[in-house]
């Protein structure tokens, strides 16, 4: 294995982030290797959603660094300062992640196929003609080839999310950020989402980082969950283990009032 093999998909170093006052994350470390796919934990204003926002480059982070396959993303040290990398260098790195969001984020002014294909051909300058085959392709793996032509404000929310799905993979990212995914959708169409994703997981390589209060979901598809609170991570461990025997009360009190269920001592 290569030197480049084992350098993480995602690094976080001593990342730093504030809202006024309010200290989100505080000297966050952690790495997700390349093809891992990592499920993030915990309770609400835990600093979950805040880390794929910085690695969206939607929120700058106030301390630390944050690199993506060894390469700095937003800033780097420079003669022993903290310096911002210069925002061509950002961009290229930025192309190589791809977000869901929970409100789908689609344009609605536009068909299915040419919310797929606008990013691919403006940004990767690929062709209409080659954006269009790979939209077809995104589009039957997601269950969605006859809504190909349909403006997006027809469709169900289900659907919505999986054409968003499609658009982001359409991009072909090496790290794909799935935040609440489901969070939006109406229960029953929650697993026809789920599936899709599992389907990425279970035939891709890409790079995962999750965001859900789906546990089955991260139970099935991660192999890494951290449990978040205050901004650290208090506990990571292979789902398996941290779904039926936590070791950190916190985290036992946390799946028990999100499961319904004691999950201290299980076996």
């Amino acid at each position: 294995m290569t030197d480049r093999d084992t350098t993480p998909a995602i690094e976080f170093r001593g990342v730093v982030k504030r809202f006024g006052d309010n200290t989100v994350l505080d000297g966050l470390d952690f790495t997700v290797a390349k093809g891992d796919r990592v499920t993030l934990i915990g309770p609400s204003g835990s600093g979950k959603t805040t880390i794929l926002r910085l690695l969206m480059t939607l929120e700058e982070s106030n301390g630390g660094l944050i690199l993506i396959d060894g390469e700095p993303y937003t800033h780097e040290m420079r003669g022993g300062k903290r310096v911002a990398v210069p925002e061509k260098r950002r961009r290229q790195v930025r192309r190589r992640v791809g977000m869901v969001f929970q409100q789908f984020n689609l344009f609605p002014n536009m068909s299915v196929l040419e919310n797929i294909i606008e990013a691919p051909v403006h940004v990767l300058g690929l062709s209409t003609a080659q954006a269009v085959v790979r939209a077809e392709e995104l589009l039957e793996q997601v269950g969605l080839a006859d809504k190909r032509d349909a403006r997006c404000t027809q469709l169900s929310g289900g659907q919505q999310q999986r054409v968003a799905i499609a658009r982001a993979l359409a991009m072909d990212p090496e790290i794909l950020l799935l935040d609440e995914v489901t969070s939006a959708l109406d229960p029953e169409i929650v697993a026809d989402v789920l599936g899709v994703l599992r389907e990425v997981a279970e035939t891709t390589d890409i790079t995962m980082l999750i965001v859900t209060h789906e546990m089955q979901f991260a139970r099935d598809v991660s192999n890494r969950v951290l449990m978040f609170d205050h901004g650290r991570i208090i506990e990571e461990a292979e789902p398996e283990v941290i779904f039926t025997a936590p070791r950190e009360e916190r985290t036992q009190q946390f799946l028990s009032a999100v499961l319904g269920e004691d999950t201290a001592d299980r076996s």
